[in-house]
């Protein structure tokens, strides 16, 4: 451990830090107790010092002046005044400009009275983003997806996706939302952010049936296998089959295999370009392309197949009337398919060469995913490794994904808890059981026990990443519920 000695707010004080790390004084601030006001701060992430609320005042060399706890690196002999006359004058600026663009925020109006800020003086704007950086940032150095970014300079600095298209890279994992301390995240249109409480009142628009823990809404489930050869029992295939000739279906955005980049989604408008996309690809593609295209086209019955995090997207998008205003005539069925985590193709294909002599993914006859182990079949034969050897291949973001089972879907599939050769079917809506209605296949009993271990053991993984996002927020918290209005209480001394 190393120690730091350092004064602030006219204590002497010992702080401790881990060999090699680089604490700051917002750290040694927190360490002894003494809270310091931050908006664009999280202990999960980078400082950034953005948003500059927790200026202090530091002398060093008998000079005095001012800087950002969050980023300003601790060391021995540092005197820090966290609540100067000058410091309290700096926040109180901010907070009247943070104010001034952002009124109706709960969190800078909380903020303001605390520190005696009645009304800005500047002119009042309709803002909701105060540009902290944490969407962004939690985004790309946790997640991993990189879906957002700051952009501009000055006056026009923004948060958006890249040139303020609907992104093809949110996994509406929700992660963004939970870190803005205003509304903003949550009412971006370029991106898709879920929290739980969206998630159930999702469930309550869209779907029926009865609620099953960690497997969703449930109408019925069933395991099935058609007359169709395709990943297991080629139900998925059978019902976008079906539904054409019945008239139920005029299209469907599905996923069919490219060497460029392992899968690319595509609109199927008939029975050959449908048996194209037989097989389950393990990489994360975005539909939403494929479906706006399909619903320009004029078509109005599309069905969208996708994994549990493109499933988010487009119920995100159908809660917020995005295709009801654009496309009002158009209904969407919505094929979930289970995952428990997509792959990098790239570095899968390259993996598996060298994993099994030269293995050319792109050729193999089927590839698969069952009882722990990565199968593929080419020229004849069958190759195989254990899943847990291609953990550093998976995809950024999956790690975040808590949904095994689609549970967002009008009607989930995928091969676990049934036999060989069967799929597992989750029947969630009405939509659901009219892409069931009149199909031919032989039915089976599902091993639900075995679902609902795989989905809490999923389930369990995003927990326990999101608990990182989390933990920063039990530190405000504690920090919040002891101060009292009166800023010389937050500085805990007198002026």
């Amino acid at each position: 451990m190393t120690v730091f000695r350092i004064r602030m707010n006219g204590q002497e004080l010992e702080i401790t830090a881990k060999e090699g790390s680089n604490p700051t004084i917002l750290d040694a601030a927190k360490q002894s107790g003494i809270s310091i006001p931050t908006l664009c701060h999280h202990p999960a992430l980078e400082p950034y010092g953005s948003c500059r609320l927790c200026t202090v005042e530091i002398e060093k060399s008998s000079r005095r002046r001012f800087v950002t706890a969050c980023n300003y690196p601790l060391e021995d002999g540092l005197i820090v005044d966290t609540c100067s006359a000058g410091v309290m004058a700096v926040r109180k600026m901010i907070l009247e400009l943070l104010l001034a663009r952002c009124p109706g925020e709960r969190r800078i109006q909380d903020l303001a009275v605390e520190y005696g800020v009645a009304r800005p003086r500047f002119l009042l704007e309709d803002e909701d983003c105060i540009l902290c950086g944490l969407c962004h940032r939690v985004c790309s150095e946790l997640v991993g997806v990189s879906a957002i970014n700051a952009q501009n300079r000055g006056v026009l600095r923004d948060v958006d996706t890249p040139y303020g298209e609907p992104s093809e890279d949110c996994i509406a994992c929700g992660a963004c939302a939970l870190v803005c301390p205003t509304s903003s995240a949550a009412k971006r249109e370029n991106i898709y952010p879920l929290l739980a409480s969206d998630i159930k009142q999702i469930e309550a628009q869209f779907l029926d049936g009865t609620m099953d823990g960690d497997l969703g809404v449930v109408r019925r489930m069933l395991a099935g296998r058609s007359d169709i050869q395709g990943q297991d029992g080629g139900m998925v295939t059978a019902m976008l089959l079906r539904g054409m000739e019945r008239g139920l279906l005029d299209a469907a955005v599905v996923v069919r295999a490219d060497e460029r980049c392992g899968a690319v989604a595509f609109l199927a408008e008939d029975a050959d370009s449908i048996m194209q996309a037989r097989g389950t690809k393990y990489v994360r593609i975005s539909v939403i392309p494929a479906l706006v295209q399909a619903l320009q086209k004029g078509k109005k019955k599309v069905a969208v197949v996708g994994t549990p995090c493109q499933i988010r997207v487009v119920r995100n998008l159908q809660s917020q009337g995005y295709f009801a205003s654009r496309f009002p005539d158009a209904e969407i069925f919505l094929l979930g398919l289970f995952c428990f985590e997509s792959f990098d193709y790239a570095r899968l294909k390259s993996h598996i060469s060298d994993l099994f002599g030269g293995l050319d993914l792109d050729k193999a006859a089927k590839v698969q995913i069952a009882r722990g182990k990565f199968l593929a079949w080419a020229g004849g034969q069958e190759h195989s490794c254990r899943v847990s050897e291609l953990g550093g291949l998976v995809r950024e973001g999956c790690d975040y994904c808590g949904d095994l089972v689609s549970r967002l879907a009008d009607i989930s599939i995928g091969s676990v808890g049934s036999p060989e050769g069967f799929s597992t079917v989750i029947v969630r809506s009405g939509r659901g059981e009219r892409l069931l209605e009149g199909l031919a296949f032989e039915p089976k009993e599902v091993r639900r026990e075995d679902i609902l271990k795989l989905a809490a053991m999923k389930k369990k993984n995003a927990e326990q990443n999101f608990a990182e996002i989390l933990g920063g927020f039990s530190e405000e918290i504690e920090a919040e519920e002891s101060l009292c209005p009166a800023p010389s209480a937050i500085c805990r001394r007198e002026h």
